[in-house]
């Protein structure tokens, strides 16, 4: 099985070229942020204000990293469940939000809205953190100090692997692998 590698800030060439269950390798800046974050960025817009990011073509990760023992970078940062963030998803998709990186399957809204924004979803696998802290090779917070591990970090990665759960095409790893699992039975 071939492995794609691809750079962050994704471009809409490069996330249309993804396909549901393809392995991807990515390197390049992506931020942190799990439902605490997502729940203040919707505020900021509510409110007509910038956010701390601009989101045009940018990945966000739905993690929040343990903090980091001496001489290393980041602490273990594994993957949370992506529905918590289903609720606040759309209106940053409207922000030009391009790619998600969590575990778990996404509601049938969240894929109909990838699929219109022309974004991706890559899912981690769990119980991974310590591996994936591996590939992150600076971390900083940006933004929202105050909610700790559930900050907004601005991360570097080289080759992070993920696969492709949600395509821009609303190809679906999750109904899909489900699919074929019960053609083995019937």
């Amino acid at each position: 099985m071939s492995v794609k590698r691809i750079l962050s800030p994704l471009t809409e060439s490069v996330v249309s070229n993804l396909k549901s269950g393809e392995s991807v390798l990515l390197s390049g800046v992506i931020f942190t942020a799990r439902d605490a974050a997502h729940r203040r960025f919707c505020d900021l817009l509510d409110r007509g204000e910038t956010l701390p990011v601009n989101l045009s073509g940018e990945i966000l990760y739905y993690a929040g990293p343990v903090p980091a023992r001496p001489g290393k970078v980041i602490g273990p940062i594994g993957p949370t469940s992506s529905y918590r963030m289903d609720p606040f998803t759309p209106k940053l998709l409207e922000q030009g939000l391009k790619g998600m990186i969590g575990k778990g399957n996404r509601s049938d809204a969240i894929v109909r809205a990838i699929q219109h924004h022309k974004a991706v979803y890559l899912a981690s696998v769990g119980g991974t953190a310590a591996l994936s802290a591996r590939c992150v090779a600076e971390a900083e917070i940006i933004a929202f100090e105050d909610l700790g591990p559930e900050a907004v970090y601005r991360l570097e990665v080289r080759d992070f692997p993920l696969v492709v759960a949600v395509d821009c095409m609303g190809g679906n790893l999750f109904t899909e692998g489900m699919e074929k699992f019960r053609k083995i039975f019937d």
